[in-house]
């Protein structure tokens, strides 16, 4: 029972993690806010329940996706954490009565209202009030480095105004659009034949993402400030009195926000915002409420992705009725076959629909869906939205039933069904997902190549340079040198780094092949037990199976990834273009610490987080991210926290730093 609810936990972890890139880096939503929320509460839900399957990389841990390339990276003092979501009164309700428990008070609670700007989070950084560095959110830890297009924007201050601003002050809010604006924008994109975009928020996103300021400073941007980060010096003791500061330093905050006494005053508010929706000037698709106090903020914490002491109250999805007139299928960067829905346009939520996505033939089925039918489309601010339902009233006698394609309408590969999802199994070869597994392949922990980024490959891919992974170790001197923005020098490094690159370890290398759910952790339990790659391809799905945290997922993905001759034909000539590991490397070392599991928690001192983690690892140990009867060993540094008084009251038995190194130098 335990091996389905893993499986399925880490499935709904991978499309989370896909939605995620495809929303906060590629700024191209693949399903609804509602479908997005459907899945991360279920997934939040059984977490919960069970909290030892929780890993650190689990969408719940983290925020969004990592920062794009193509700009410096910031990381933020203060992490800039997401708001947890409630749908109704009741869930509002339940979220007050979180609060006052954790306060132990009965009092009512003043809160701040806020309406939820449907644009892009920003971080800007005031020293000695100049304004010397803006960055997105990013994964919630880094962000982009987009200072030179935030300077662009007209109601952001250069320089605070006053004197009594703090040294170092930081103001979190966000960059969007006004609905005259978009409209504006897009008239203008038409005159000039530009694409023109599909709603505010991906505007906003997009502007703020050019390389060229130049062209964001011809955008009609907006910022709102919402709260504070990093702070030196002294700000007012409550929310309310803190964003009144700021506006008085020059920053712009919300003319809708209020103070409120209690969750049902809070509620009003809500159905006060959801009946003047269309009256307000920007895209909204929630209300926030904040807890006013500061100190009562400062109680209440955070848990790893939220504040305890805010919600977002997300607001209902807008629908309409339209004709479905074909229905395509699209080939994700991950395989993924997705049937999409062509319709006539409509008019939902001020932007005009013509595409709604089917997520995949059960739902078609469930939902009786056929080419020509008459449905409900529903939109809450996605550039794809969903189909709610069909009108069977109105249905056609030339509706026709969907068939779903055995072979990659891309690249002819068998297609495998995966219980929900259907995939394609070309792998290394689909020109669909030659892009994505080229970035994975080039990334920092995989074959680390610097300087070949995402918008390189892009470009390399689009002109005919790369067609699988080991046409990245044939590119030549002159071949990149009449790249876009690729000079003389550029060209020399990256070579430099290719031949560097070839040098590797199997883990990498196994890692770098992109193998459904074979992460780093994997890869070295792989290599470990294996020893080369010769006996890891002619490995059976019960041998993988056999091997401690090795479920048959990963095994079934493994197995499959090696059957397909044209992926082996691949690592071939990737060998043949030089890539090489050590033989020492790649022997089977001794698991002294097999079967054990530790959690680590607190600051080490001699070894880093990351350092003491791979070692464990590479004496056979699993190292969790969640305290339970079964850990071995809490290792405990500086300044521990939760874990070690949960490792207390289980018994669990605990490991200084010292003790941790004498340990692993046995």
């Amino acid at each position: 029972m335990i091996t389905d609810l893993q499986q399925h936990i880490q499935e709904l972890r991978h499309l989370i993690n896909q939605h995620n890139y495809a929303y906060y880096v590629l700024d191209e939503p693949r399903v609804s806010d509602q479908e997005y929320d459907r899945l991360f509460r279920e997934l939040q839900t059984l977490e919960t329940q069970y909290p030892q399957l929780i890993t650190p990389d689990s969408p719940t841990q983290r925020v969004g996706a990592n920062p794009l390339t193509t700009f410096a990276t910031v990381t933020h003092k203060i992490p800039m954490l997401s708001l947890a979501n409630a749908f109704d009164a009741t869930e509002v309700h339940d979220f007050e009565q979180r609060i006052k428990k954790l306060l132990k008070i009965d009092d009512m609670i003043t809160y701040v209202a806020e309406l939820k700007i449907d644009g892009l989070a920003v971080n800007l950084r005031y020293e000695q009030g100049k304004l010397v560095q803006a960055a997105t959110r990013g994964d919630g830890h880094q962000g982009e480095d987009i200072t030179q297009n935030i300077r662009t924007i007209k109601n952001i201050p250069l320089t605070l105004l006053g004197q009594d601003y703090p040294p170092i002050l930081e103001v979190r809010g966000e960059v969007f659009i006004t609905k005259t604006g978009f409209t504006e924008l897009n008239q203008h994109q038409l005159t000039q034949g530009k694409k023109i975009f599909a709603n505010a928020r991906n505007a906003a996103a997009g502007s703020l993402r050019q390389l060229d300021a130049r062209i964001t400073a011809n955008r009609p941007l907006s910022f709102c400030c919402y709260s504070v980060g990093q702070v030196e010096g002294v700000l007012p003791n409550t929310h309310y009195e803190i964003l009144q500061q700021l506006k008085q330093f020059g920053i712009p905050i919300s003319e809708y926000m209020q103070i409120l006494q209690g969750v049902d005053a809070c509620l009003i508010y809500y159905k006060q915002q959801l009946a003047q929706r269309e009256k307000i000037p920007f895209d909204i698709d929630g209300v926030v409420y904040k807890v006013n106090q500061i100190n009562q903020q400062e109680r209440l914490g955070y848990v790893s992705r939220a504040p305890r002491w805010a919600i977002a109250h997300k607001l209902p999805a807008q629908e309409a009725m339209t004709q479905i007139t074909t229905i395509e299928v699209q080939v994700g960067r991950t395989g993924a076959l997705t049937p999409v829905a062509r319709l006539m346009p409509v008019t939902v939520g001020g932007a005009t629909i013509t595409n709604a996505t089917l997520h995949n033939q059960n739902e078609i089925e469930r939902k009786d869906i056929r080419i020509g039918d008459t449905v409900v489309v529903r939109r809450a601010g996605d550039v794809i939205p969903e189909i709610v339902c069909v009108n069977l009233e109105k249905r056609a006698e030339t509706s026709q039933p969907f068939v779903f394609p055995t072979q990659c309408p891309v690249c002819s590969s068998p297609v495998i069904r995966e219980d929900s999802v259907a995939r394609c199994s070309g792998d290394l070869i689909c020109p669909a997902q030659r892009k994505q597994r080229m970035q994975h392949f080039v990334s920092r922990r995989a074959m680390n190549i610097e300087g070949l980024g995402e918008s390189l490959i892009e470009q390399m891919v689009d002109k005919g340079l790369l067609y699988d992974l080991a046409d990245i170790y044939t590119l030549t001197y002159e071949q990149l040198v009449n790249l876009e923005r690729m000079g003389k020098k550029s060209a020399d490094n990256l070579l430099k780094s290719l031949e560097k690159s070839k040098n590797t370890t199997l883990a990498r290398f196994i890692y770098a092949l992109g193998i459904r759910e074979v992460g780093e952790s994997t890869a070295n339990l792989l290599v470990q037990h294996f020893g080369n790659l010769e006996n890891l391809i002619k490995a059976s799905q019960e041998t993988l199976e056999k091997i401690p945290d090795i479920g048959p997922v990963v095994a079934q993905h493994t197995v499959d990834f090696f059957k397909q001759l044209n992926n082996i034909e691949v690592i071939q000539r990737l060998q043949a273009n030089g890539v090489y590991w050590q033989t020492s490397e790649i022997e089977p070392i001794q698991q002294q610490l097999t079967g054990q599991t530790f959690v680590l928690t607190g600051t080490l001192t001699d070894l880093t987080r990351e350092e003491a983690k791979a070692r464990l690892q590479k004496l056979g140990a699993k190292v969790s991210d969640s305290v339970s009867k079964k850990t071995t060993y809490v290792v405990a540094g500086e300044k521990a926290g939760s874990k070690l008084e949960k490792a207390q009251i289980l018994g669990v038995k605990i490991l200084n730093e010292k003790e941790l190194i004498a340990l692993l130098d046995q």
